[in-house]
């Protein structure tokens, strides 16, 4: 299950957050090429990286998770946001130069048919950039912050899982070295301690960084798949009689008969 889009905001709009979030966009920086004219997506909760690399993008769109929920974006001009289920996005086939997973691949229910719908949409140059919590990290352990939900994966398992769905990863870099410390001595710490982990224990990162490239000589097709998920407005009631329904018969609980419960004018067939 993902984290829920409210908790996500509140938490990177908090001082911890805040250094989260300047932790991993300086990882992102040392493994983002530049593309000219690129249609990049972001994938889970990436608003805060959006704005910072896809400023002179093409065009930029965020995509979120609809058990995540999701905001408009940007606060200024047309929206941009879209409410979608990972296995089925509404793009067309290689249609897309980059993504962007933040808060994403650990939460999905199959991360494979993710990867394999990604591998659709990105072009035959796409790069998929995947931000996942590390298992080895503290920050997965504590869950007062939106990296101790879901999956984690270490750089192995991450490896071998964009290999298995035909992306082969070209670049790693790795963030969130400090503990995830609510308190202030400690977050005043944080660059000290992120320029000592990067150093003493880079394994104990708190998330991992990849860019993949997609690989298209191995690619198969695959039969079309139906969706396994129906997806309700949360505002639509579900269950609810209708008005203009009555107990036929003497039964307080149906036709005295049959059972059946009949709406107004109608008999119970016997």
């Amino acid at each position: 299950m993902h984290s829920d889009i409210v908790d996500l905001r509140s938490f990177y709009a908090s001082p911890l957050g805040r250094l989260a979030e300047r932790s991993i966009a300086m990882s992102l920086s040392s493994i983002w090429a530049p593309v000219p004219n690129e249609r990049l997506v972001g994938l889970g909760y990436a608003l805060p990286w959006l704005e910072r690399f896809g400023a002179d993008a093409e065009r930029v769109f965020a995509f979120m998770p609809a058990t995540q929920g999701a905001v408009v974006w940007p606060a200024q001009g047309k929206a941009a946001t879209a409410l979608v289920f990972e296995e089925e996005l509404p793009l067309m086939d290689s249609s897309v130069d980059r993504m962007l997973l933040v808060h994403s691949l650990e939460h999905v229910e199959n991360p494979r048919e993710t990867l394999n719908e990604i591998w659709r949409v990105l072009s035959p140059a796409g790069r998929v950039v995947i931000v996942v919590p590390n298992r080895r990290g503290v920050w997965a352990r504590f869950e007062h912050t939106p990296f101790g939900t879901g999956r984690p994966y270490s750089r192995s398992q991450l490896g071998e899982l964009l290999r298995e769905t035909n992306f082969t990863p070209a670049a790693w870099s790795d963030a969130l070295f400090f503990p995830p410390s609510r308190r202030k001595f400690v977050m005043q710490l944080n660059s000290v301690l992120e320029r000592s982990g990067r150093i003493l224990w880079p394994i104990f990162s708190g998330v991992i960084a990849v860019e993949a490239q997609k690989r298209l000589y191995q690619g198969i097709p695959v039969a079309q798949r139906a969706s396994r998920r129906v997806f309700v407005p949360v505002l639509s009631p579900q269950g609810a009689p209708s008005l203009g329904m009555r107990f036929a018969g003497s039964s307080r609980f149906g036709d005295a008969e049959t059972g059946i419960v009949q709406p107004d004018g109608g008999s119970a067939a016997t």
